[in-house]
């Protein structure tokens, strides 16, 4: 816990809260152990604002503009990647079922752990402590100018032009799992072209796992044809 508080530039005062959002929904089975989506709920609302309120200081465009920056800036890729700089999976705290199934590396999983980590900040040391964070968090993102930034690529349908392209098949896509709670879903589905899977993917709603499952797939096709 320290090392991770230190690259976290917090000191937690009750280090509970950070034990809280590091702690899978699986571990502990029926023991009812606390664990990160009550704070992930309360940190999606915090990262919301602290962005909110950087877009509207720096930039003076109307409110469309702002919102798709805003909606790329906390969407899950970006605290994905915001989490690697931490090495959150390190820390995760798993049922032996979610380690086997790769679970410290699962984008999901990690972007919902560093919201639960902005939330439990704002908690145990004020709003001023957590949106410091938020933006050392994501100060790349930020800084490459996110109201003028392309819209990022939907691999749905650049899977779907390569699949026709190269195997005469369009994918097709199931919904496997369904965890969370209610407010909060997340749901894993998979890709599948002849009937056969071809990658999963995990997120919030169908469309982002089946985005995340499309761009594992097309970068597995992409990598087997060696381009």
């Amino acid at each position: 816990m320290k090392t991770l508080m230190e690259r976290l530039g917090y000191a937690f005062r009750d280090e509970t809260l950070l034990k809280t959002a590091l702690t899978h929904p699986s571990y502990g089975g029926d023991r009812h152990v606390p664990h990160y989506q009550r704070l992930e709920f309360l940190g999606d609302a915090v990262l919301q604002l602290a962005i909110s309120r950087f877009l509207f200081e720096h930039y003076a465009d109307q409110e469309g503009t702002l919102s798709r920056a805003r909606a790329r800036l906390v969407c899950e890729e970006s605290l994905f990647e915001a989490s690697k700089q931490y090495g959150l999976g390190d820390y995760l705290i798993l049922s032996p079922g979610e380690e086997r199934t790769g679970g410290r590396e699962r984008p999901s999983i990690l972007a919902d752990v560093m919201e639960a980590i902005f939330a439990a900040v704002y908690l145990d040391g004020g709003w001023a402590e957590a949106e410091a964070l938020i933006l050392r968090a994501l100060e790349k993102p930020l800084r490459d100018h996110p109201v003028n930034r392309k819209v990022d690529y939907d691999y749905k349908s650049l899977l779907q032009i390569l699949t026709q392209k190269d195997y005469g098949a369009m994918p097709s896509y199931e919904l496997v799992e369904q965890t969370g709670e209610q407010h909060r879903p997340t749901f894993v589905m998979r890709v599948l072209l002849d009937g056969k899977e071809l990658a999963r993917g995990s997120g919030h709603s169908k469309h982002a796992a089946q985005q995340e499952a499309a761009q594992a797939a097309y970068n597995q096709l992409k990598g087997s044809a060696g381009c």
